[in-house]
């Protein structure tokens, strides 16, 4: 586990060192190179963006966005190349289509679930709660009746 930590922070270290290394012209694009390997996300790894990883595809993701944001191209413009050359997964926020519409939907539907669930069985404890007390209150309703029958058959 340990060495697992190290390799991580060399890992860490050695990435932001590459990054320091290059030559920027502004720190509005090393704002922005930074940004944009934080926001895309490696193809390879899929939970990884292409800051943290060391896949090939990652490599050169990074390397296009560099030089993408070095030609001044901006934020959008470099989202779209990516976009049209590894698809909509290849950023964190995928937009919203046919095709990604359950990824938008499925955790309102889930949470909708949930709360129906959660509602089907407190509805289900309160009425076996009902029929609980209405067992318990039957025998004592038979004692009573029966207290009666007798008193009314002494009276006749």
């Amino acid at each position: 586990m340990k060495a697992f930590f190290l390799s991580l922070l060399l890992f860490t270290a050695t990435t932001q060192a590459s990054q320091a290394l290059i030559e920027f012209q502004s720190p509005e694009q090393q704002a922005l190179f930074k940004e944009l390997t934080q926001e895309l996300r490696c193809p390879k790894c899929q939970n990884q963006n292409i800051a943290d990883s060391n896949a090939v595809v990652a490599v050169d993701m990074r390397n296009k966005t560099l030089e993408l944001v070095q030609q001044g191209q901006d934020k959008d413009q470099v989202l779209d190349y990516m976009k049209s050359r590894y698809g909509d997964f290849v950023h964190y926020q995928p937009p919203l289509n046919k095709f990604t519409l359950i990824l938008w939907l499925l955790p309102a539907l889930m949470a909708f679930g949930l709360v129906l669930v959660l509602l089907l069985r407190r509805r289900a404890e309160r009425s076996g709660a009902v029929t609980e007390s209405a067992e318990q209150a039957t025998p004592q309703l038979e004692q009573q009746l029966d207290q009666l029958i007798e008193q009314y058959r002494r009276k006749s």
